[in-house]
């Protein structure tokens, strides 16, 4: 979301701090604290999100197509959303955001109004495993996936792939582990040095990581890669990697591909 298009409400200004002091180990959830919070936090926390960000506009305006539908799944404040939005040039598609949290939706909803492109989205407050899917052009997980239960990722994709329109793109934003230890220790130490860089002290980063550790489950590279292409894609690409953080392509074959 460009600095213009941000709302001026203190409330969604407010610095992550949720971690600063000691707290009891709970798991993450994505509730009405982590919401008021989470512009901050995924900016300082996840590498190379603001580049994320407006290349998903960039890669809509490429890819989307007219009649079609656009899916933001996972849309958390409607960041990927917003770009998606501002990237359609077809005034007959149909764009829709899906969070199963309503905090998040209800503070999507208030950036929604704020924005100034005409075209209509519409919001649902559902479980993504749950989400109609169909006649899309393009669909954006972004740092979703790796959130879902690592048993029912594989019939999400293929969901969503069988969906796909010829000439579609799936948008696939993740944090990933590695095959070998020693480049996990290596990213992860970066990882940890981008936050602390960012202003986190030892004690959040360690906390955060507790808590998040049982909830945001990371996959190789390939296993990403693999499950995308037994899903029904034709062509998977990386088209950014900032440490452990990766940014991919899935594409169906379009008529000409096959030429």
């Amino acid at each position: 979301m460009s600095e213009s298009r941000k709302p001026h409400s203190p409330l969604e200004q407010l610095t992550d701090r949720l971690f600063a002091t000691e707290r009891k180990p709970e798991d993450f959830r994505f509730d009405a604290s982590v919401a008021r919070v989470f512009p901050d936090m995924i900016r300082r926390s996840v590498p190379g999100y603001t580049t994320v960000i407006p290349m998903i506009e960039v890669i809509t305006e490429q890819y989307a197509q007219p009649g079609s539908h656009c899916y933001d799944l996972g849309c958390s404040l409607g960041a990927s959303t917003l770009a998606m939005r501002h990237g359609i040039r077809h005034t007959d598609c149909t764009l829709v955001g899906v969070d199963n949290s309503s905090a998040m939706i209800e503070r999507c909803e208030h950036y929604i109004a704020l924005d100034d492109s005409p075209l209509p989205v519409h919001l649902r407050c559902e479980d993504i495993l749950d989400t109609e899917l169909m006649d899309a052009s393009v669909t954006t997980l972004n740092f979703t996936l790796q959130f879902v239960d690592p048993g029912k990722r594989a019939g999400l994709l293929s969901r969503i792939a069988e969906a796909t329109r010829p000439g579609g793109v799936l948008i696939l934003s993740e944090k990933i582990r590695f095959e070998s230890d020693a480049e996990q220790s290596i990213q992860t130490r970066l990882h940890h040095e981008f936050k602390r860089a960012n202003g986190y002290s030892d004690l959040e980063i360690s906390q955060k990581r507790t808590a998040i550790e049982q909830v945001l489950i990371p996959e190789t590279l390939e296993a990403h890669r693999s499950r995308l292409l037994a899903a029904g894609f034709d062509q998977v690409l990386v088209w950014y990697q900032c440490f452990n953080f990766v940014s991919m392509l899935a594409l169906k074959a379009g008529p000409t591909d096959s030429e």
